[in-house]
Formats: structure tokens, C-alpha cells, sequence
């Protein structure tokens, strides 16, 4: 088993995760804090349907470290770096995600994902606690940013369509 100092790490990752098979089907560990070094309090599951995009979600304050974990379906998940002093301050990277698939986000990213399938539950495993005063977000449509979702005409949460713009973060914020 290969350990990944995963708390120090300033970039999102696709980690690998083997699964194994037998006639009645396949077992695959998600998380080993050994392996990883995270200390994982919160996990939470979101089913989406084709066409949701969930995001591009943060915390202000007491930022999440977050590992992503499809159980079903595929999505393409896209974050942003949001870290004031990052010379990839405002960077999109993009992760076509299928089934079984885990993606590390550290805590000064946005993220958010595209449900690419009839339908697609997502794992979230979160280092700190939902802090719903703290809870922000950014347009997944927003002009600076430009993502290329794949899906034309998108199903987006009234909170999620209601959030101020990166050039609004950028001046008020300023970076995570």
C-alpha cells in the first residue's frame, strides 16, 4: 500500500481505488486514514438525476477537505482553485468520474459536478462539518470562469443559480 500525504496537497487528485471481484460481485475500501492521512468527521450522499449540476460550492470559513466518491453513475466534476496566494488562483480542472471512482478536492477549492447519467449518487467524505452559515458558492454559468459543462440546458438549485460572480468573489473574498 502506497501512502498519500493527502493534507499537504495543494491540487485536486483522482485517486485509485482497486476493486475486487468474485461471483457475487466486488468489494473496494474507500477510505484508509493510514493510506491517506485525512481525518475524515462527515460523510454525506447526494442522488442526482441527467442534467443536475450541483455547485460551484465552498465554504468561507472552516473549509472542507473533501474526497468524492461515485457510487453509481458518471459525472464530470470541475473545481476551481480558490486560494488567494496560488499562482493557480482561478484554474478549472476537470474529472470525467464513473462508477467506483474517488477524486481528492483539497479545502481552497469550489467544486461542483455534472450528472452525465440517468442517474448518479455521489459519496462526499468531508473533513470538517457542514458549516451552513459558511456555505457560499459561484455560478456554475459564471462569465469569468467559462466551464464547459456538457449539458445544454442544465436542472440548478435556486441556491445555486443565486450566488454572487467570481469577479464578486475576487474583489470581496479575495481567495480562501
Amino acid at each position: 500500500m502506497t501512502n498519500i500525504n493527502l493534507s499537504k496537497s495543494q491540487t485536486a487528485i483522482k485517486l485509485k481505488s482497486k476493486r475486487f471481484f468474485d461471483k457475487r460481485g466486488f468489494f473496494q475500501e474507500l477510505f484508509l486514514k493510514k493510506k491517506y492521512n485525512l481525518n475524515i468527521k462527515f460523510t454525506a450522499l447526494a442522488y442526482s438525476k441527467k442534467n443536475v449540476i450541483r455547485g460551484m460550492h465552498f465554504q468561507l470559513k472552516n473549509k472542507q477537505t473533501k474526497l468524492i466518491h461515485v457510487v453509481r453513475g458518471t459525472i464530470l466534476d470541475v473545481v476551481v482553485n480558490l486560494k488567494s496566494n496560488s499562482k493557480n488562483f482561478g484554474k478549472k480542472s476537470y474529472f470525467l468520474l464513473k462508477e467506483g471512482d474517488i477524486l481528492f478536492i483539497p479545502k481552497f477549492y469550489a467544486h461542483g459536478y455534472e450528472c452525465l447519467t440517468k442517474k448518479c449518487i455521489v459519496l462526499y467524505h468531508l473533513e470538517k462539518y457542514r458549516d451552513p452559515k459558511n456555505e457560499s458558492g459561484i455560478p456554475f454559468d459564471d462569465k469569468k470562469l467559462k466551464i464547459k459543462w456538457k449539458t445544454k440546458n442544465p436542472i440548478i438549485s435556486k441556491r445555486d443559480m443565486s450566488h454572487n460572480s467570481f469577479e464578486i468573489f475576487e474583489k470581496t473574498v479575495k481567495g480562501l
